[in-house]
């Protein structure tokens, strides 16, 4: 397998991503304009975000089932053709309750997620992959900005409409690109031990390995800190774009966007850094990629803190300070997947990395419905709610990542001695012993 084929394999998945989270997050700079045809409130508005993250925690786990035993790429392609038909569906709704159940159904594909990160860390090795995973997490916040540039750009002329059509309809394209130009990998073929075997031998999925997951010590707070490590983005992604306009700062649209810009561009370089970050430190100690999120949550809380209590007509603090804040919002993404596949055999990584996912979007599912609740039902303004949630969550995803820090040597060390046994079967298997 040539270099150039993973990396082409690396820009299929990033358009995959980047696209799908455009299509995703796009409902945010919509929210005013979808609340004013359907006459909704906030709490109404943030239970269309709420069911979708509830779908996809539901299908979480049957996604990284399917993957593990099945061809990753054509779920894949499958997941993409998905997206395309439900957000076309949401397009259609001619009411709030169809479009609640529309934008629910959006969450099928939001779930699929696993696939990728399982595929690419069998096309490179433990010591690459933070950097991959964050050059692939660089999607979240560019997608945000390039629905924001779609909204602001085609949206007031087309409306929010045509624009979903126009998104759902990237995702069948996509869809083909994965099923006729990216090939599945043996699983665990990049791991260091099975470096010059042209084959190796094949691990399936079997449920005792499955269950073998919750003897890695690690993977109890990784798992528990993943229920309230995004909450943060959530509420951003979804009430972010309303609080810096008419419903918090007052700022209008001309001001919104190169404040937002700039914090959404520092955000996707702290993705990349935050992995690559990762990398150097776990080459110089097993807790390397852990110490990296751990910093990067904590000074993320610090920095919402003190950027959401500056004044409104500091403006210029103001971003700079958002911009700072976002530098450290995604640091920990990337290291707590490559942790995950630090510490799990190949043949249940998807399964693994699905639990995780299944546990953030069944918290996260929460986050736009209570910043609604607290503004609609306790008085709170946009912003405190978003302070209160954000600060709060933060601050307890820290105290799980250090007892992550704490664990993990041991379950790394478990799985090299694993891999090195695998790799004296396969050896044994090419002399035909």
């Amino acid at each position: 397998m040539s270099s150039r084929y993973r990396w082409f394999v690396v820009g299929i998945f990033f358009a995959f991503m980047l696209l799908h989270q455009a299509d995703k997050l796009i409902i945010g700079p919509f929210n005013s304009d979808i609340r004013n045809e359907f006459g909704i409130d906030e709490q109404q508005m943030g239970l269309i975000g709420t069911g979708a993250l509830l779908v996809a925690a539901i299908l979480y786990p049957i996604w990284g089932y399917l993957y593990d035993r099945f061809s990753r790429a054509k779920l894949l392609a499958l997941a993409s053709f998905i997206w395309g038909g439900t957000t076309w569906f949401g397009a259609l709704a001619p009411n709030f309750q169809t479009f609640l159940a529309a934008r629910s159904s959006t969450g099928i594909d939001d779930s699929s997620y696993p696939g990728i990160y399982s595929l690419i860390s069998d096309y490179f090795g433990p010591t690459l992959r933070g950097k991959i995973y964050g050059l692939l997490q660089l999607t979240a916040p560019i997608g945000y900005m390039l629905g924001l540039v779609l909204a602001l750009a085609i949206g007031s002329s087309l409306g929010w409409r045509n624009v979903f059509f126009i998104t759902g309809g990237m995702g069948i394209v996509v869809g083909l690109f994965i099923l006729f130009g990216v090939r599945d990998m043996p699983r665990g073929k990049a791991e260091p031990e099975m470096e010059g075997f042209s084959e190796i031998a094949i691990h399936k999925f079997e449920w005792k390995q499955a269950a073998a997951l919750l003897r890695r010590r690690t993977l109890i707070p990784l798992f528990l800190q993943g229920f309230f490590g995004v909450f943060p983005l959530n509420v951003l992604t979804f009430w972010f774009f309303a609080y810096m306009g008419e419903d918090g700062r007052g700022y209008d649209d001309g001001l919104v966007f190169p404040i937002m810009a700039a914090a959404v561009l520092v955000m996707a370089g702290g993705a990349f850094l935050g992995g690559t970050l990762g990398d150097w430190l776990f080459k110089r100690t097993p807790r390397g990629r852990l110490i990296i999120s751990t910093t990067g949550v904590l000074l993320g809380a610090l920095g919402m803190f003190i950027t959401l209590n500056i004044p409104n007509d500091q403006v210029t603090l103001f971003a700079v300070m958002l911009a700072l804040t976002a530098l450290f919002t995604l640091f920990s993404g990337p290291n707590v997947i490559a942790t995950i596949y630090d510490i799990t055999v190949p043949e249940v990584r998807s399964s693994a990395l699905a639990i995780q996912y299944f546990i953030e979007s069944f918290g996260a599912a929460f986050a736009p419905l209570i910043v609604g609740t607290l503004v609609a039902s306790f008085g709170y303004t946009l912003g405190g709610a978003i302070l209160v949630v954000n600060v709060t969550t933060l601050l307890i995803c820290g105290l799980f990542l250090i007892g992550a820090v704490i664990l993990v040597p041991r379950d790394i060390h478990a799985l090299r001695t694993t891999m090195a046994e695998r790799a004296d079967e396969t050896r044994a298997l090419a002399k035909g012993v």
